[in-house]
């Protein structure tokens, strides 16, 4: 007698990801080859790279100055102009069983009620897994989310356990520190905007304090006397779709404010530019990595590993 070939439940599922973060949980779950299309935004892991593309953005790759980008940003928001495109021609013809998409911030993915209305549309119309993150614990209850939707529940209790030690392990290391620092994070140049959601958060678990940052809400602008106000000893550039690269781009914006170079931060050597794409913007399983980052700024005599992907810039000069 013939043994009957019973497929997981995963085997047979097609996936859509609408947002990086989701793109990375899925790999992390083993599932890549499930991911039948992607964002434009979608740049890791490197497997990805032939997936079809169903998003698009005007500005996206542009070489448009910050300030600019903002206010496109505010315009077509102000507008009820949607930032993001979706190929729905292409989505028909991958015939996703499941489609994850995030409602968290207007500027990040297309809107999420256009995206319901549009999986409602198809043939067979996929489930639609939303991820909307405030906090370290939100970021990790998704990826269990994701890990049930495609039926890898114990792949994901495993993944967010390895990752929740790796938290804890900074946790408990930070708190043998003596002073916990002002450490202020910024999410974009110009204009200023302070941390939100889950930064401020691992600004805490890596034993600093964020004075401007907003620990579970959005980031909002904040003015240029209120950074100088908070004297940060330490600050991350950590700009939204940035990579360092991009971001050091912005620096001479910082550097013209009044006060700038009396800042303790940058008087110490302590500025530091980091890539805000490919983790702190980003809550996947790599905003661990984000917060091993931090810690090694934070708090170097504890963390003595070098930081990945950080720029720190040349100190003032004597005032």
């Amino acid at each position: 007698m013939r043994q009957r070939v019973i497929l997981r439940p995963d085997s047979r599922l097609r996936v859509v990801s609408l947002l990086p973060a989701a793109t990375e949980i899925v790999a992390a779950l083993g599932l890549t080859d499930s991911l039948v299309g992607v964002s434009h935004d979608c740049d890791y892991p490197p497997a990805i790279d032939r997936k079809p593309r169903v998003t698009h953005c005007d500005i996206h790759d542009s070489r448009l100055p910050s300030a600019a980008v903002d206010a496109w940003v505010a315009d077509e928001l102000a507008g009820s102009r949607p930032l993001y495109t979706v190929d729905a021609k292409l989505l028909r013809e991958l015939a996703p069983d499941v489609i994850i998409t995030q409602q968290l911030c207007d500027v990040c993915a297309p809107d999420y009620a256009s995206v319901v209305q549009l999986a409602a549309s198809l043939p067979k119309p996929p489930k639609v897994v939303d991820l909307s993150p405030s906090s370290i614990a939100d970021i990790f209850g998704d990826i269990k989310r994701v890990a049930s939707a495609l039926g890898r529940i114990e792949r994901g209790d495993a993944l967010v356990s390895s990752l929740q030690a790796r938290v804890e392990r900074v946790r408990a290391k930070a708190a043998a520190a003596t002073t916990r620092p002002r450490c202020c994070h910024l999410e974009w140049i110009d204009p200023l905007f302070c941390s939100g959601h889950w930064t401020p958060e691992l600004v805490e678990v890596a034993g600093g304090i964020d004075p401007l940052g907003r620990k579970h809400l959005p980031s909002v602008r904040i003015s240029r006397d209120a950074l100088r106000d908070a004297q940060p000893q330490i600050l991350v550039l950590a700009c939204c779709g940035y990579d360092v690269a991009r971001t050091l781009q912005d620096v001479a914006v910082l550097e013209s404010m009044p006060g700038w170079e009396t800042l303790p931060a940058v008087v110490d050597g302590r500025v530091h530019a980091v890539d805000g794409s490919a983790y702190f913007s980003r809550p996947g399983p790599r905003i661990v990595d984000s917060l091993e980052i931090l810690a090694t700024l934070i708090h170097p005599e504890l963390f003595a590993r070098r930081p990945q992907g950080a720029v720190t810039l040349k100190r003032a000069a004597a005032v």
